[in-house]
């Protein structure tokens, strides 16, 4: 398996000091979109992802806006100006999920700014959205996730560090649930092999530990043994490094999964998140308690848990359905 060179981590410059609001009647639209943009980041410590969307969405609404109702502060914007934009993704063919998540950043993008005295009302109080289509996370069945893993264990016994930390990489994964900017942010010393712990520092910038078991902890053993081979002038603390002795990216690990899928007969092409809802799955159809779940994954609502339950279920109806000679 052939392996490409990784690109380094970037670190994060230091946010600016937040500035006072300037007087809304000869702010720039982009300069509102900045502020917005330090606050998702240095207020909100929402993911680098998130934060990208939301300033995609926020300047799509304002060109809109200019070219389409000749809006040219974001003070001016009204409801019927937003309901328009809305309509307008809606006939272009966007999918509904677009259209609410576009919605949903308009509002958070216009509740700050009247929070925060940019705009004097909030014009979005009353819009709505559709609602987005529920669907179920596609998941591995615990038979191909065994097989996944297994691939990785054989691969890495061909003695090359990388095929030691890939196999760290799925293990750990699997086992802890953890999402991949998770993953790729650890440290050695976040990692507790004694204990079977991990820590780590969630969405919102919230710590949490997450257990797991004798299999990746002894994954995680055999790579920090190899791991020195890698390390580099500039590798710092990062646990997963990559030939160069940079830390892994979020890119890396994910053509990393869909590279080893491949060797699953039939198992569907699911990214690092995959495995995330696989370890929910599986912990829930084992007996695992929906609120130890929510606590392991690090969702702030058990809503957002409860999706799980409906992919156990899903699973239960089609084996009922394919076993049962009354179904």
């Amino acid at each position: 398996m052939c392996h490409r060179d990784e690109v380094s981590h970037p670190e994060r410059a230091p946010e600016p000091a937040p500035e006072p609001a300037p007087d809304a009647s000869v702010l720039p639209d982009e300069a509102v979109v900045r502020d917005f943009e330090r606050h998702l980041r240095s207020e909100r410590g929402r993911s680098e992802h998130t934060t990208r969307a939301y300033l995609g969405d926020v300047r799509h609404l304002l060109a809109w806006a200019q070219e389409s109702a000749g809006v040219q502060r974001v003070g001016e914007l009204s409801l019927a100006d937003l309901r328009a934009w809305l309509a307008d993704l809606s006939r272009a063919g966007a999918a509904r999920t677009t259209v609410a998540r576009r919605a949903a950043a308009a509002r958070t993008f216009l509740r700050w700014a009247t929070r925060t005295g940019r705009i004097p009302t909030d014009p979005s109080l009353r819009l709505t959205a559709p609602r987005r289509h529920r669907t179920l996370p596609g998941v591995l069945r615990a038979q191909e996730a065994a097989e996944l893993l297994d691939v990785a264990s054989v691969a890495a016994d061909d003695d090359d560090p990388l095929h030691v930390r890939n196999r760290a990489v799925l293990e750990l994964l699997y086992a802890s649930g953890i999402r991949v900017g998770e993953l790729v942010s650890l440290d050695v010393d976040d990692v507790d092999l004694r204990e079977g712990l991990v820590r780590v520092l969630g969405k919102g910038a919230k710590e949490r530990t997450v257990p797991f078991g004798v299999p990746a902890r002894e994954a995680l053993q055999a790579w920090l043994g190899r791991r020195s081979e890698l390390v580099r002038e500039g590798s710092g603390p990062a646990l997963f490094l990559g030939r160069r002795g940079r830390r892994v990216d979020a890119r890396q690990v994910r053509e990393l999964v869909h590279v080893l899928l491949r060797h699953v007969p039939d198992a569907p092409d699911l990214g690092p998140h995959g495995l995330r809802h696989s370890a929910a799955t599986h912990l829930l159809e084992g007996g695992a308690d929906l609120r130890m779940v929510q606590e392991l994954l690090g969702h702030a609502s058990l809503a957002t848990t409860q999706i799980y339950t409906h992919v156990s279920v899903d699973r239960l109806r089609r084996s009922y359905e394919q076993a049962h000679p009354r179904a």
